[in-house]
């Protein structure tokens, strides 16, 4: 197996998390094609893609409340988030649904791009902004409220309360706030407030991830065939039927049985424990 079939199994069977931190990284390399200047060793984001702060922009572009959520200025950007994307989802998954993720994931960017938007027109204020840091602080922020006194293991440090680490990432951000980036550490704090807010109204029985889920079925209905069904002619029976008797065993192939210890094997130790042989099992039987 090479390593392109390796990402492809890793996309299939990595959940919405890994697909997210796809999308993040080929949204990066699709705007290092696009949008990277050599010559001045800057992104042009075009305002069609990154969220203006100018209400003539954004108000005939929506699309870029939730698009400037999956791009970012430069590798280093990339990176940093993509590993607090990946931190923070393995702890809110333990938790929480996909679908929740994914709402959580989108709300969160939505309404962080709201808050700066509104924040810096009555700063007049006029500037593009593009990342995911707002969505990643709604993620880290939502699993914080949910389980703030859960033990996390860092390398040189050893055990902290995932709220400590929390914490300190929103001091940083306050402490910034009017040094550098204050666009971004406005939707910092807008994402965090919002995964506070998310989970305290899960836990009151509202789930606002339902938003994104049926948003999403409903263009999935929107653009899938319906089967046309041929009329047929419908003969009735009257005679007597005759029960039939179905065995409730049902028996598993070796090759089904096999993907299933394989699938069992990833949600225990992760997709890396599997063996070269397994892998390649995997995605020929994937295809």
């Amino acid at each position: 197996m090479n390593i392109l079939d390796d990402l492809k199994l890793q996309y299939r069977l990595g959940g919405i998390a890994m697909r997210v931190i796809f999308w993040n990284i080929g949204c990066f390399l699709i705007s290092l094609v696009l949008f990277y200047n050599f010559s001045t060793a800057q992104f042009a984001f075009p305002n069609w893609l990154a969220l203006s702060s100018d209400p003539a922009v954004f108000m005939f572009k929506p699309w870029t409340f939730l698009t400037y959520a999956f791009f970012h200025y430069g590798f280093l950007h990339l990176l940093f988030n993509m590993m607090v994307l990946n931190f923070a989802s393995q702890l809110f998954l333990a938790f929480f649904t996909q679908k929740q993720y994914l709402g959580l994931y989108i709300l969160g960017a939505i309404f962080s791009g709201i808050v700066f938007a509104l924040s810096f027109y009555f700063l007049n204020i006029s500037a593009p902004i593009v990342g995911a840091s707002a969505a990643i602080m709604a993620i880290l922020m939502g699993v914080t409220t949910y389980q703030p006194l859960m033990n996390v293991r860092l390398l040189l440090i050893g055990n902290v309360k995932l709220w400590h680490i929390t914490a300190v990432i929103l001091v940083l951000d306050l402490m910034q706030f009017r040094l550098d980036n204050t666009g971004g550490h406005i939707s910092h704090l807008a994402g965090a407030f919002f995964g506070f807010l998310f989970i305290k109204l899960l836990q009151n029985g509202t789930d606002l991830s339902k938003i994104v889920s049926r948003t999403l079925d409903f263009f999935a209905n929107l653009f899938k065939k319906s089967p046309s069904t041929p009329f047929t002619k419908v003969h009735k029976n009257y005679k007597k039927p005759t029960e039939k008797v179905t065995s409730r065993i049902v028996t598993k192939d070796k090759t089904q049985q096999q993907i299933d210890e394989i699938l069992d094997k990833i949600s225990q130790s992760g997709y890396d424990c599997l063996t070269k042989e397994e892998k390649e099992f995997l995605f020929k039987a994937g295809k």
